[in-house]
């Protein structure tokens, strides 16, 4: 039985190894043929930020891994439009084209799902 999957992230990029745990959950629900989709709020909006550079921070570039969400059967990516402009980004300036929610609509957008996935 297929279920609809929202997985929430919060945190900034290079934040501990929470990126990349979250993204073998995301990866691995998406291998099981699960409608995965992913929503991006506060400071984890940086993960979409074009022209990151991880050399110094000791984790792997988790912009090159988000960015081949698509081709592993992530069904859609969604930013919210208010998270993107306290941190003074466009949709323009990411890695992706995403799909924008504003924050006033995220707690009925997130009942549209099965499992809610947050930390």
């Amino acid at each position: 039985m297929t279920k609809s999957f929202l997985f929430v992230l919060r945190k900034p990029s290079y934040d501990g190894i929470y990126v990349q745990e979250m993204l073998d959950i995301i990866l691995t629900a998406a291998a099981f043929e699960q409608e995965v989709n992913v929503l991006f709020l506060d400071d984890a909006v940086f993960h979409l930020k074009a022209n990151q550079n991880a050399q110094n921070s000791g984790y792997k570039n988790t912009a090159t891994l988000f960015e081949i969400l698509p081709t592993m059967d992530v069904n859609a990516i969604f930013v919210e439009i208010e998270s993107l402009a306290e941190r003074g980004l466009k949709a323009d300036m990411l890695t992706q084209s995403v799909q924008i929610k504003s924050r006033a609509t995220i707690a009925n957008f997130m009942g549209q799902f099965d499992v809610v996935f947050a930390s």
